[in-house]
């Protein structure tokens, strides 16, 4: 228990005021919405979804465990990007329901893992707090929480969720969440210590990997390519087949300027776990090369995967609005980052919205929401080359030179599509000598 009060500590110092200059994270394709929510570890869960089957077959009035079968087919729909495991996960969730309508406080959290999973973050929330209302002991509904309110931009609420939950259980689903506190307000010392803290008490090599994918990921985006490529190697090693870690590898061997390994690597990638993120990447980086085919053929995969997604329930409006800012459909972007902004105050929303009205000449509203996006101090350089890039074209040659050098300060291989821009743009504005 000591390391649990380590982190609480670093969690309660500063959690009630974020510093000045903020921002949250995304994932997050690389909005990590990603990867906000940061699910659980990758685990063989097929073999387990059998098991609760059978067992449900046998013993159908058993609510906790079609609770426990909504929860697994949530995690399976975001381990094989096959969103058609969602309606299957609603529907144990209602049974479980049905059997015990009310102090249902697993089913009340597998519902806000399903809502939060179709990135309805308001849905989430209201039944994470409705499970912590029933039970308010159990770790994983603080988590629902937590994340929802990351997602709508409640970051201070959200400080407070990640730490109850690991005063109730420090373990690396909660020491993660933590990690990804510190991140958003740019302390990527603690972050990191959170991590380590998260990988010191994983049970299984599968959360280790997990956790070492993160650490990869932390490296990564401060452009610490050395030890980005120890952590996810080091991962591969522990859990050869959670994919993320072939991800983190083809990055770096891009950012090296080794791109066949990079493309060698993306395709294994995808060709098993689909995630717009990585086709997007893996598109850019043939754009780069010059396979114009190559790289439109992954570009409508993108969009194909979000209509999917759509079909399936799923919000995909910020993701696409950034993927469409980027790849000339200006008009759409705009669109689908309004709604997204509308529903959820977060960073990565702004940021979002942000580059979308770049895209369609709208500077001075680009600009506000563009200083909105770096409000908690998040070390994204993705955040401050879409700043300065809107300064520019504002005519604030000043202020685009000093953002445009802390993105790539912060990690000058930030991105295959905008790092090379990054510095042309900064040369042209008199940044570079």
């Amino acid at each position: 228990m000591a390391g649990a009060t380590v982190v609480g500590a670093l969690l309660v110092v500063g959690a009630g005021a974020a510093p000045r200059g903020e921002e949250p994270a995304g994932d997050r394709p690389a909005t990590r919405a990603q990867v906000v929510s940061r699910p659980g570890p990758g685990q063989d869960l097929a073999a387990g979804i059998a098991r609760t089957q059978e067992h449900l077959r046998k013993l159908p009035g058993d609510w906790a465990t079609w609770a426990e079968l909504g929860m697994a087919y949530v995690q399976q729909a975001r381990i094989t990007a096959n969103p058609s495991y969602y309606p299957r996960a609603e529907g144990a969730l209602k049974r479980s329901l049905e059997v015990r309508p009310k102090d249902n406080a697993l089913a009340e959290t597998g519902l806000g893992a399903l809502a939060a999973a179709r990135h309805d973050f308001a849905g989430a929330l209201r039944h994470g707090q409705q499970a912590t209302k029933l039970d308010p002991y159990l770790a994983t509904a603080h988590g629902v929480v937590a994340d929802a309110f990351i997602e709508l931009g409640r970051y201070d609420e959200a400080y407070q969720s990640v730490q109850r939950m690991i005063d109730l259980r420090p373990d690396v689903a909660s020491y993660t969440r933590a990690s990804y506190t510190w991140e958003l307000r740019g302390d990527t010392a603690r972050a990191r210590a959170a991590l380590e803290q998260a990988l010191a008490v994983a049970p299984t090599t599968a959360d280790a990997g997990y956790a070492l994918f993160y650490l990869g990921e932390l490296a990564f985006n401060a452009g610490d390519l050395t030890t980005a490529a120890a952590r996810y190697e080091e991962g591969s090693r522990r859990a050869a087949d959670y994919l993320p870690l072939r991800a983190g590898k083809a990055k770096v061997f891009a950012a090296q300027g080794k791109t066949a390994e990079a493309i060698t690597e993306y395709r294994a990638v995808v060709n098993r776990l689909p995630l717009s993120g990585y086709v997007a990447e893996l598109g850019d980086l043939l754009a780069a090369t010059g396979d114009k085919a190559g790289a439109e053929q992954q570009f409508a995969l993108v969009r194909a995967e979000q209509k999917l997604l759509a079909r399936g329930g799923v919000d995909t409006d910020l993701e696409l609005a950034l993927f469409d800012a980027d790849h000339g459909a200006a008009a759409a972007a705009l669109t689908g980052a309004r709604r997204a902004y509308a529903k959820r105050k977060s960073v990565f929303a702004a940021d979002a919205l942000a580059w979308a009205l770049h895209a369609n000449g709208k500077y001075a509203e680009a600009l506000k929401h563009a200083r909105e996006a770096v409000r908690l101090g998040t070390r994204n350089a993705q955040f401050y080359y879409h700043l300065g890039t809107i300064e520019a074209a504002l005519g604030q040659p000043a202020a685009a030179r000093t953002h445009l050098a802390q993105a790539l300060k912060i990690n000058p291989h930030f991105s295959v599509r905008h790092a090379a821009d990054a510095n042309t743009r900064l040369a042209s504005l008199g940044g570079l000598r």
